[in-house]
């Protein structure tokens, strides 16, 4: 028994000084990962960039290497011109000028023409983008060798739209819009791990497509950017959130359609109906995402207050 001891205290030191070592050595290299992942704009663009290199090497001929780089113009462009038409749908405040305080009528003159000034250069920049982009394609100027593939295209677009924000944060709202029940309203969880493990899985399956017709180091830089970076973040952020939500969520069972019926098929929290619905052990039933939203400020059942204990 002695001598056991003494192997796992040997063993257990061992562990804590490999893993000491290992810190000491990787730590750098995961704040620099942790930094670069945080500049989401710039570590998006040479995700974007690298996988339309990927594209251009497997799906067009050598003449058109500057495919993806027109391609990834072209689709900046149009992202641009989508938030901007998305501002202004959105936009409550059309006034052009800023009070000093929200319920004063005194005009704050630096800011507002701070504020005039910006919105007739986002106007601006917008009307010069959608001409320049309409005669560059209309007129075919520089563009003898950019003719790429509806496949190319379609595969291209799919994954440009999967990492710029614009369309990221538009993506929860399509899946509400398709009202999937399995999601239980959780969309803003789900929407960025589909989107990833979309993402890493269409890399993951180019670069091994392409493995014999390219270098090394360029599959590297895509390995390690597109797939091992994009996995960290899916882990370490998206997949963490929603492996949460769902562990919480797991101690309610699901509501059977008889026991939705009986209920009168409406969440007491959001007064909405429910196709899908959790119940507390004090027998009460609600949307999981509402559920959810209450257990953030109280462990008690929203109804009838009671301590949502379990046995």
């Amino acid at each position: 028994m002695t001598a056991l001891a003494s192997l796992a205290s040997l063993t257990l030191t061992r562990s804590r000084v490999t893993r000491r070592v290992l810190a000491r050595m990787f730590g750098p290299l995961d704040r620099a990962e942790n930094g670069l992942l945080k500049m989401r704009n710039f570590s998006a663009m040479a995700e974007q960039l690298l996988f339309f290199v990927l594209a251009d090497k497997l799906l067009l001929q050598p003449r058109q290497r500057m495919t993806g780089l027109y391609s990834l113009m072209f689709y900046n462009v149009v992202a641009y011109c989508i938030s901007y038409v998305k501002e202004l749908v959105s936009k409550e405040d059309w006034s052009p000028y800023v009070t000093l305080t929200e319920t004063s009528q005194i005009k704050h003159l630096a800011m507002s023409a701070t504020k005039i000034v910006l919105e007739w250069t986002k106007a601006v920049t917008f009307l010069v983008t959608v001409t320049f982009t309409l005669l560059v394609f209309g007129l075919e100027q520089g563009l003898q060798n950019y003719k790429p593939s509806i496949i190319y295209t379609v595969v291209t677009w799919a994954y440009y739209t999967a990492t710029e924000k614009v369309f990221i944060d538009m993506f929860p709202s399509v899946l509400r819009f398709l009202e999937i029940e399995a999601l239980e309203s959780l969309e803003n969880l789900y929407a960025p791990v589909i989107l990833r493990v979309f993402t890493i899985t269409l890399s993951t399956f180019f670069i091994l497509l392409i493995v014999p017709i390219v270098p090394w180091r360029l599959l590297f830089v895509a390995i390690y950017f597109n797939v091992y970076l994009r996995s960290k973040e899916l882990i370490q952020t998206h997949w963490t959130a929603l492996k949460k939500e769902s562990e919480i969520l797991a101690k309610y069972r699901h509501a059977t359609p008889e026991e939705i019926e009986n209920f009168d098929d409406v969440c007491a929290v959001c007064i909405s109906p429910m196709k899908r619905a959790r119940v507390t052990p004090c027998q009460h039933l609600f949307h999981a995402s509402c559920l959810r939203e209450c257990l953030k400020t109280s462990d008690c059942c929203p109804m009838c207050k009671r301590l949502l204990a379990f046995d």
